[in-house]
């Protein structure tokens, strides 16, 4: 037998990977009164493909898992995949807009539809590298965030959590992406520092009963974000601050929006920090989220998917 001169990965990795693959090597032994190990691959986003971070974690996890199966323990590598909904949405969508189509106009069902297509494509490119690598995971185990076995798994949890007390419910404030029209995570926004204008704010007080308020009295109020305006739901004093103190328990008309909020007094406005005198929309910033709602001035407000400000309730 004459032996090659030049050593051929691809041609014997390639083989020998095929034949343990099929021989069932990397399943678990499910043997009796032997050790149990088992690690679950942290899984990779299905949109992209491996670099070197995945090939050093899959080194290290490869060597355990066959360690511990030589060791002659139940040994499994669960592989799997996760669905990056975000990532997997601006892929599609880039390739409608090349087809001059959109997703709107296509249809949920039918957009659905491509996403899954796309899953089936990119997905197999992560498989076949994990395998080129020669990771001993147990690939009848395979699995993807969004089998519905897991999202049922997932959802049971949630429910059994929230029921014993563990977790809430909550209304909370999320970053909404204007373009694909959908929440994502602290993690994918990009804050930047930018020069702004400081508006100033005219709220009319509100004609009370007994009390004689003339036709120009209003608070004013200083701020550089004006269009928050339409979801304000009270103006704050701060509590040591004497010009505004017979005002508080008053409410004032709130501009354009042609509603009452009421003028109370407010722990954050803090001299230093803000102005003495605040407007407080609790969906504005995370900070006052926790002042709308310890105050009570009701839910806050939402933008629907067209931008329009939309109003729950006021007080």
């Amino acid at each position: 037998m004459e032996l090659e001169k030049n050593f051929d990965p691809k041609r014997i990795e390639d083989r020998w990977y095929s034949d343990w693959e099929s021989a069932g090597y990397f399943k678990p032994a499910a043997v009796m009164n032997k050790s149990s190990y088992c690690i679950m691959l942290p899984p990779p986003n299905v949109t992209g493909t491996l670099h070197m971070g995945h090939a050093f974690q899959h080194t290290l996890m490869d060597a355990l898992t066959r360690y511990h199966r030589m060791l002659g323990d139940n040994t499994l590598w669960q592989p799997g995949t996760d669905h990056a909904g975000i990532a997997t949405q601006i892929v599609v969508e880039r390739q409608l807009d090349q087809q001059k189509l959109d997703r709107r106009e296509l249809g949920r069902e039918a957009f659905l539809e491509r996403v899954w297509q796309w899953k089936e494509e990119s997905g197999s490119t992560i498989t076949r590298q994990m395998r080129r690598l020669g990771t001993s995971c147990d690939w009848t185990r395979e699995r993807f965030t969004m089998d519905s076995a897991l999202s049922r798994a997932v959802t049971e949890v949630f429910v059994r959590l929230y029921r014993e007390g563990l977790i809430y419910r909550g209304k909370r404030l999320v970053n909404w992406d204007p373009v694909l029209q959908t929440a994502v995570s602290d993690l994918e926004v990009v804050s930047t520092e930018e020069n702004g204008s400081l508006w100033h704010i005219r709220y009319p007080l509100e004609q009370t009963d007994g009390l004689h308020t003339e036709q120009t009295e209003a608070l004013i109020v200083a701020t550089t974000r004006p269009e928050t305006m339409l979801g304000d739901v009270a103006v704050a004093v701060h509590p040591e601050d004497s010009r505004y103190q017979h005002l508080i328990g008053r409410h004032v008309r709130l501009p354009l929006c042609e509603r009452t909020i009421p003028h109370h007094c407010g722990q954050l406005c803090r001299s230093g920090i803000w102005h003495r005198l605040c407007k407080n929309h609790p969906c504005s910033r995370l900070q006052r989220l926790p002042c709308g709602t310890t105050a009570s001035f009701g839910s806050s407000k939402y933008f629907h998917l067209g931008w329009k400000n939309q109003r729950s309730s006021t007080h």
